[in-house]
């Protein structure tokens, strides 16, 4: 008796997987590669990359825990906000994809983009889906919210690069980091209405928003994205205290982390105090405001290009910076570029592979 051919792919899920297809992996990787060896060719000089040899190996085992720690915590999150719909095996296979996504896709969309549609295909209820992602979508602006007024009181003037940028590139800078802030500060403030007080009326709200000329032609996304709200207000309200504290101390773990790695990597190489290590975790949210605005995949060529103005005058030589850059991306942006082409085949025959055949 032979297998029954599967059924063709609904549209939905093809559109999904041509947008993860493996072709796509070419373009991040030729820019950021190019970039980066294009920084090596201009600044490469014998004798700058000599602190290499004596790298701190307790450094570079802090890296490696802080990556793993923070997966195992975007593992436990993804499993909490969903009220263990997901197993951790299905837990891992979602974060992966996820992270795989976000590389794939350019940084302004990201991979939340598609995490509703992983979790659906994971047997969670679409409407139950995107109340999820709302929930991790709500926790990392909190997260930015609370944070950023305690990185100004860490870093005061100097969270800007004034060492590397001239005042009018400084003073645009200042500009968008506050207009994120205030926009990321009001979008959550909305979130937060509309989960616990009032959806209907975020709806409305938005609807009117978007029936302005120059906004119409997103005023049917603005809709869903009401209705998703409605949604996700019926499914979350009713949840314990405990479940709000758990996602939010998990989300402030994995922010953190995150936020770590550029630190304890420069530390692996250049010595430091505990000051400029503050100091660098707290740049690094000015850091990722250029990186919202990417339209490369990944951010490719632009976290490249932007990296040394950050953080170069915490490392010494423009060669020793190339080659950070190059060891960031590779343990922050190319491991999931390969993690990903591993468990996205076996994801998809997983999650697949009952679907009925067409008769």
């Amino acid at each position: 008796m032979t297998d029954k051919p599967l059924a063709p792919l609904p549209e939905d899920d093809a559109h999904f997987l041509q947008r993860l297809q493996p072709s796509r992996l070419i373009l991040p990787v030729v820019i950021g590669l190019s970039v980066v060896g294009f920084m090596f060719w201009r600044s490469y000089k014998p004798g700058d990359l000599a602190p290499l040899a004596h790298a701190s190996y307790s450094w570079l085992l802090v890296t490696l825990l802080v990556l793993l720690a923070r997966d195992f915590g975007y593992i436990y999150r993804i499993r909490h906000i969903t009220e263990r719909e997901l197993s951790y095996r299905q837990s891992l296979d979602v974060i992966m994809i996820w992270e795989f996504a976000s590389c794939v896709l350019p940084s302004a969309v990201g991979g939340t983009a598609v995490a509703s549609f992983i979790l659906n295909k994971e047997g969670i209820p679409l409407g139950k889906s995107m109340a999820y992602i709302m929930v991790t979508a709500l926790m990392d602006n909190v997260y930015y919210v609370i944070m950023v007024p305690l990185v100004v009181l860490i870093a005061g003037a100097g969270l800007y690069p004034h060492e590397a940028m001239q005042g009018a590139f400084i003073a645009t800078l200042r500009v968008a980091f506050v207009v994120s802030y205030v926009a990321v500060t009001a979008y959550a403030g909305l979130m937060l209405y509309a989960i616990f007080v009032n959806p209907k009326s975020v709806r409305r709200l938005l609807v009117r928003l978007f029936s302005f000329r120059l906004l119409r032609r997103w005023q049917r996304s603005a809709y869903k994205h009401g209705q998703g709200m409605m949604e996700a207000s019926i499914q979350l309200r009713g949840n314990p205290a405990i479940y709000w504290w758990r996602a939010a101390g998990s989300t402030f773990f994995v922010w953190t982390a995150r936020y770590l790695v550029i630190g304890c990597l420069i530390a692996a190489f250049v010595p430091m105090d505990t000051d400029t290590f503050l100091f660098i975790f707290a740049r690094n949210l000015t850091y990722k405001v250029l990186l919202l605005l990417a339209i490369t995949p990944g951010g490719a060529g632009i976290v490249e290009g932007a990296f040394p103005t950050f953080f170069g005058k915490f490392i010494g030589t423009a060669t020793l910076t190339s080659f950070m850059v190059l060891l960031y991306r590779v343990v922050t942006y190319y491991l999931y570029l390969v993690l990903g082409s591993f468990f996205l085949p076996r994801w998809v025959g997983r999650v697949f592979a009952k679907r009925p055949a067409q008769q």
